[in-house]
């Protein structure tokens, strides 16, 4: 009994810190193509490529060895992944009150985007709490870990948050294809239902489908944007324009990370009723 739930604990530290890996994965080539295409003319714009490249490092590494001590680079990497994705919030944010016309739609729809900076947040905090477990403690200050709760509620709420983008720019472009719909329909619902097994304590076997479907579209996502991009005047052929122009083709792997940390802390509260 006793092996089977190291077992357990050791599979939801490689989700967790797999999912945190796949957020990381997914804001280095974000914020690469964005900060790119913005010249860099901010020096500051290449500190979420770095930060984002040392957390795919550091967290793949916890994903592959889960119980592997390592030094204190993890720690400096998620630490250094959620200040900078932090600061960089604050960035956007101030990019997009700057502009004539304050916090309209229309600076929010061609404005600096908040959902890379906070998906390096999350990723930080998740590779955090991965790196913590796997260290054997079961807390980190007066967050309480080991349940899954506080890492599920983290998810649920990042899930929100990469919907809400979502929504904003479809919106933009006018859900003119009916599967724009999915990504402000399914994730949300996910959720909830995940949300609400975070406060019921009791993991229930709809959440494990809707996240597993939610990690599906991140990725379904991925190929309808890469399509999006190939319709563009010149196709794939001028790729070097129209990856710039079209719909950003690593935004929607974000669903699929999130999701699977998500299933950590989905196995872990299991394991927690089933042993404790």
């Amino acid at each position: 009994m006793a092996q089977a739930s190291q077992a357990d604990g050791t599979v939801a530290i490689r989700l967790i810190a797999g999912g945190a890996t796949t957020l990381a994965s997914s804001v280095l080539a974000d914020s690469g193509l964005e900060h790119y295409r913005g010249s860099f003319a901010n020096k500051a714009m290449v500190l979420p490529l770095a930060s984002s490249a040392f957390g795919i490092a550091v967290n793949g590494r916890r994903a592959q060895q889960p119980e592997s001590r390592g030094t204190a680079a993890p720690t400096v990497s998620h630490v250094g992944s959620t200040a900078i994705g932090l600061i960089g919030l604050g960035f956007h944010a101030y990019n997009v009150l700057k502009r004539p016309g304050g916090p309209s739609f229309t600076n929010l729809f061609y404005g600096a985007p908040a959902g890379a900076p906070a998906a390096l947040v999350l990723a930080g905090a998740l590779g955090k709490a991965a790196d913590t477990l796997a260290q054997g403690k079961d807390r980190i200050g007066p967050v309480e870990l080991a349940s899954g709760r506080a890492i599920g509620a983290m998810v649920g709420v990042g899930l929100f948050g990469s919907v809400g983008e979502a929504a904003l720019l479809h919106f933009r472009g006018a859900y003119h294809d009916p599967f724009m719909w999915l990504p402000v329909t399914l994730p949300p619902i996910a959720a909830v239902s995940l949300l609400r097994d975070v406060i019921d304590d009791h993991p229930r076997q709809a959440t494990m489908i809707l996240l597993g479907t939610t990690a599906a579209l991140g990725l379904i996502g991925m190929g309808f944007h890469a399509y999006g991009v190939a319709r563009n005047m010149g196709g794939w052929k001028n790729w070097r324009q129209n990856i710039l122009a079209g719909p950003p083709l690593p935004a929607p792997p974000a669903f699929t990370g999130l999701a699977i940390a998500g299933f950590g802390a989905l196995l872990m509260m299991r394991q927690r009723r089933r042993h404790g």
